[in-house]
């Protein structure tokens, strides 16, 4: 049985053992087979795959996976952030950890995406984890992703949308504002920095105020946020869905935008997002 946890690509799968019989590959510890399968392939079946890290935020996640957390959770709690995960749980003799493998899954235990392992055992039972961790896109790209949520919302925005209960017919295109730009990173950067996810900041400023801030000379501003995307294709779609912040994007009196992202610290490593729209005076 599978079950894949959408969007986070967690992958659980459970095998138990019966009567499967001891081989010359048979090897005791779960890390060292999962290392051999990876290194010869699954026995040729597949390509091989780099050897795995063992970490001990794994082991933390395959132990309260063991205790009835769901593996998201798990994953999660640990402090690990991964960016994909994958949890397989075998039971049997010890001997025959090699065979438990591969029938669980050779695709699984190969995954080359997959870069670290965490194991917790008890009895005869083991659980493990295997993940990538999630890598926060460099400061260098974030002209590329500005450029490219730009891209979809005056796609978006030429084609006209449902937002909710609401119509919009096709509105003009918007372009990016350095300004606006340079606002929302801070917006987003206090978010990250402070643990907070509110528009209005620890100061009491609103969108509005923080471009006055700046010497923006605006008529409306407009702004959406987002926590956890990562890529301006997910945090677009994700505002798309959500009629109010739709209704932002759609609104034909915008004229320009700016958009940034500000990883998280600590447990929290996912991207806080500010999209900023506005009329500006003429």
């Amino acid at each position: 049985m599978v079950k894949i946890l959408s969007p986070k690509l967690f992958l659980c799968l459970v095998l138990l053992f019966s009567g499967i019989a001891t081989t010359r590959l048979s090897y005791a510890d779960p890390i060292a087979a999962m290392q051999l399968l990876r290194e010869g392939g699954c026995g040729g079946t597949l390509p091989p795959a780099r050897p795995l890290h063992r970490l001990a935020a794994l082991d933390r996640a395959a132990e309260q996976w063991a205790g009835g957390r769901s593996l998201n959770d798990a994953a999660e709690r640990s402090g690990y952030g991964p960016q994909a995960a994958a949890g397989l749980h075998i039971s049997g003799p010890s001997s025959a950890t090699v065979q438990l493998l591969k029938q669980a899954g050779c695709r699984t235990v190969t995954n080359p995406a997959m870069n670290d392992i965490g194991v917790y055992q008890r009895g005869s039972d083991t659980w493990l984890v295997l993940a990538a961790a999630y890598v926060t896109p460099p400061a260098s790209q974030a002209p590329v992703l500005a450029a490219r949520a730009l891209e979809l919302v005056n796609q978006v925005r030429a084609r006209g949308a449902r937002c909710g209960e609401r119509s919009f017919a096709p509105a003009p295109p918007v372009k990016l504002s350095n300004t606006l730009d340079g606002v929302a990173l801070g917006h987003a950067d206090d978010m990250a920095r402070h643990n907070y996810f509110e528009h209005q900041d620890l100061t009491g400023h609103s969108p509005a105020d923080r471009v006055r801030a700046v010497g923006y000379q605006e008529k409306l501003v407009g702004e959406n946020i987002a926590y956890g995307p990562k890529s301006a294709d997910e945090v677009v779609q994700g505002w798309l869905d959500s009629p109010g912040h739709c209704e932002n994007i759609m609104d034909p009196r915008f004229a320009e935008m700016g958009i940034a992202f500000a990883p998280g610290h600590s447990s929290k490593r996912g991207l806080y997002w500010v999209q900023l729209l506005a009329a500006p005076k003429v």
